[in-house]
Formats: C-alpha cells, structure tokens, sequence
C-alpha cells in the first residue's frame, strides 16, 4: 500500500510539474505600443527599420514597439495630433505642444498619468519633480509626462567672421551697426564668387505661443527695442502683450527695413526649419539666430565646413537698440511632454508603457537611446561616451550617417552633466578650429537674455485673434499693408474688436493669479 501511494504521490507531482513547464512555456502575446515621437534632429530622417532597439524592448519588456516620428514644424505636429484626436485615432503615447495639451484633456482623450510616477522611480527621480507634475496638472490630475525640454538659452547670435574679415569689418553693436554690416555682407560679395548671392540676415517664421508674430528668429531684433517674445512679465506695472508698445512698432519698422534693404534672406518666409538650416550651411546669409548644437555639433557643421573650409562662425552680443535695450530672446523652463491616449488606458496598456519608460531611464535605455550601440557607436570613458577608439570611427554617434539611431534621445535626456560632455564633444573644422557646442552653449547663455517666467503656460489666443496677429505681422513686412502709425493703430483696434484686449487681460490676471509678475 505504502508503494501504491508512493508511486501515486510520484505520479501526481510529475503531472503537476508537467502541468507547470506546459503553462509556463505559453508566453503572453506581446503587447504593442504605439509611440509618436519628435525627432531631435528632424533633418537627419527617422529611426531605421533595423534599429536593435526594437528587438531588445521585444525580449525584455514582450511589447511591440511602433515608432512614427512627428513633422519638424510645431504647427504641423499640432495639425496631425489634432486631425488624430478628431478620429479617435491617437496613438498610445506621443509628444504633445502646451497648446494641443489643453484641448485634448478638456475633450477626455487623454488618460490621467498620476499612479505612473510610482510605477517608474528611476524614472521619475531624475525627470518628473514637483514643478514638472504641476505644469501638467488640470483639475488636480496630470494628463501628461513632462521632462525638461531644451537646455535655456541655448541659442544665440552667430554671425561670419570671415566674411568681416574679408570686408574690413568690426563686429557689431547697435543697430545701426548691425544694419550696416547686414548691407555690405548683401552687396559686397563677402564670400569672393563674383555673384550677387548673399545677404545679411537668415530667418524663417518660427512661431510659437512664446514667440508670437515674426517669431523667435527674429527676437533679437525686436529685442534690441525690449519687446522680445509675445508677454512683458518683467513687472506688474508693464506686464501684457508686448504687440501694444511702441517699441514693437519700432522693432517692425527696423525689421520692415531689413526687407526693404534687401538684407534679409528673400525666402524667410517661405522656408520650414530644416531649409533655413540647409541654407546657411550653403553660404546666403551671414548672421543669424541659431541653436548651439544645430550649429556646432559635428554632423550638423560638416555640409557648411565642406561647403567653406575657410569660413567661421562667431557667437556676438545680440544688437544694443536705441535705448540700450539687448535681447537674445526670451526664456523660460521648457518641458518636453509625452500623453498617453485615453483609449490606450482602456485597453489596458498604461502598466506596460510605464515599463518602456522606465526602461528607457535604465543605464541600458539611457545609453542606447542616448548615444547608440556600446563599441559600436561609442566607448565609455570614465563614464562618458566618446567616439574616441572606435575601431569605425564612420560609426560614431556623431556621424551625419549615424544621428537616426539616437532619434528618441530628447525621451532620455534630463541635462546632466555625463550628457552634456558627451552630447557636445570637442571636435576640429578643416582649418583647425576648436569646434564644441558646450563652449558654445556657455557663451550664449552669457549673453543678454530677457527672463520671462511663466511664459509657457499664458493663456492662447482664440483661433481668430491668432491668425489675424500672425497673418497682420507679416502682411506689413510684405508691403500688402502699409507700416505707418495710421495703419499700426488701424490694426491694433481690429485686433482688439476681434478679441486681442480680452486675450491681453486675461494674460495680465493670469500672471498675477500664478506670481509670474510681482
């Protein structure tokens, strides 16, 4: 009996281990994830196909990761994201702009992301702190994942030093100064071809709800008439829309020079972000308002450096205007912010896009998506990678070729300090100069800048008042509306009928209510 026992206790135990190893060998299905992100750098194309990204978040984390990349163009990630939210159609988790943010919350197709911080502690610990939940927060509850977004005042004044020294010149100050070198690097054919094919200044419409009207690429000049960017928030006393001062008619009238002159790029306004930055790498205009990577890291600098070996670009003082007023721009901590779709929370997926996120701020994540492959794209060095030793130095992540591979960087970064030596690594120009986007970076934060805090959250103007400003602006640089006082008055009291005074005062209450102004 003892034996017929033990052989049926065997028996049992034989048949619960195989009943064990059959269910543990059915593996759940994969979970898929879809992600729209913004590319951190738009012109260098999209993740590859055979990223190995894809593979090891398929083995760790069981989840099929799809990858879309937004437009470049802010507007244009608004109109997609938009036309999606329209259709029910968003994607699981995907980059969102401060102005979309609202509408999609106040629609409910946005989940809650509250219970997420806890769910990803790495994660969380380096990029979502008190502040950065609080930007976020509607009716007590955060719809959205916010990070630090670019470093502040990051960009700056560049203008061609070469093409001074070729005509005899001095770096500018004033404006005056500004607009006489603008005319000779025009008409005096600073680069030696014989061609009437350069000009002074390079911009594009930059708009965004900081930088409203001609946008930021031209915010030093209006800064040079301390009107930069869309709020005054300096004080309680001149806080509103910087549209209503006088200085802002001046600065349009300075810049309605610059087009009348013939000193500004004639395609400014037909030019995306990606063209204005192919164009100054082929030599049209001479200055400029550029961010310190897009212009000094490696493969953003090689087109120009093999276009002009000789040439050289310089960070200046942004121009000094008639009442010593110099503005590079106006600044404010940005966030970058990631949403993750009502409808996927209903399909139950928050849970395992908690664990992409927090896999991705893991040493394995952070490195990959910030730098690539080890010893393939980089090599460690006390802590930083470099591309240094490689045994294909071709492979490097700083390699124009190789920039795709760290598309999803900008969802890893938070500013720290292995980043940024390792994000801007020194590197040397055909004719042997000291190229460092770090450096570059600390000069233009050294720079005169206007501090206006709370800028990002400011109320939006309805639709109307919007294009009536954006359209306005332009209409004057383009002679369809003359600039005169007469005119600008005329326009100013349209603006207001159609709703700019309600826009102006809700901004003023706004910033009291929040302490932007004191």
């Amino acid at each position: 009996m003892k034996k017929l026992m033990k052989g049926v206790v065997v028996s049992v135990a034989a048949l619960t281990a195989l009943a064990m190893v059959s269910c543990g060998s059915k593996k759940s299905a994969a979970v898929d994830i879809e992600l729209w992100y913004g590319a951190a750098a738009s012109e260098a194309g999209p993740i590859p196909a055979d990223w190995v990204g894809y593979q090891i978040v398929k083995d760790k984390l069981n989840i099929n990761l799809k990858l879309t990349n937004l437009p470049s163009s802010e507007a244009d990630q608004n109109t997609k994201i938009n036309a999606a939210g329209a259709a029910n159609t968003l994607p699981d988790i995907f980059m969102v702009s401060n102005e979309v943010y609202s509408t999609l919350v106040s629609k409910r197709l946005l989940a809650p992301v509250d219970a997420m911080y806890a769910k990803m502690p790495n994660r969380t610990a380096k990029l979502y702190d008190a502040d950065s939940r609080a930007f976020t927060t509607i009716d007590g509850h955060s719809y959205a994942l916010a990070q630090p977004g670019s470093i502040v005042r990051n960009e700056g004044v560049l203008i061609r030093k070469d093409w001074l020294d070729k005509l005899g010149l001095s770096v500018p100050k004033t404006t005056d100064e500004f607009m006489a070198v603008m005319k000779a690097f025009t008409e005096k054919d600073p680069d030696g071809n014989g061609k009437n094919d350069t000009y002074g200044y390079g911009a594009f419409l930059e708009v965004s709800a900081p930088n409203e009207g001609l946008g930021r690429r031209l915010d030093p000049i209006f800064g040079a008439f301390g009107v930069a960017g869309t709020w005054d928030l300096s004080s309680a006393a001149t806080a509103g829309l910087n549209l209503y001062k006088p200085e802002y008619y001046d600065a349009m009238v300075y810049t309605k020079q610059m087009v009348d002159a013939g000193v500004m790029d004639p395609n400014w306004l037909a030019y995306k972000k990606d063209d204005f930055r192919a164009a100054w790498k082929q030599g049209r205009f001479g200055i400029m308002r550029e961010q310190n990577a897009a212009y000094a890291n490696e493969g953003n600098y090689k087109p120009f450096d093999n276009n002009f070996p000789e040439g050289e670009w310089i960070v200046v003082e942004p121009p000094v205007g008639p009442k010593g007023k110099s503005s590079a721009g106006t600044y404010s901590q940005a966030y970058r912010m990631y949403a993750v779709s009502a409808k996927a929370a209903k399909e139950g997926k928050m849970d395992k896009i908690a664990e992409l996120l927090e896999w991705m701020s893991s040493d394995e994540g952070y490195y990959l998506l910030g730098w690539g492959k080890e010893g393939e794209n980089y090599i460690l060095s006390n802590g930083v990678p470099t591309t240094k030793g490689l045994a294909d130095p071709s492979k490097g992540y700083t390699e124009s070729a190789m920039i795709p591979l760290t598309q999803l960087r900008n969802m890893v970064y938070y500013n720290g300090d292995i980043e940024l030596a390792s994000r801007y690594p020194t590197w040397y120009s055909k004719n042997g100069k000291e190229m460092s986007a770090l450096k570059t970076l600390r000069e233009m934060q050294a720079k005169a800048w206007t501090a206006c805090i709370g800028q990002d959250k400011m109320p939006k103007p309805n639709a109307d008042v919007k294009r009536f400003y954006e359209q306005g602006v332009v209409e004057f640089m383009t002679g369809n509306r003359a600039l005169n006082p007469t005119e600008w008055q005329k326009f100013l009291d349209e603006f207001n009928k159609i709703g700019g005074k309600e826009w102006n005062d809700a901004g003023v209450a706004l910033a009291k209510e929040k302490n932007f102004i004191k």
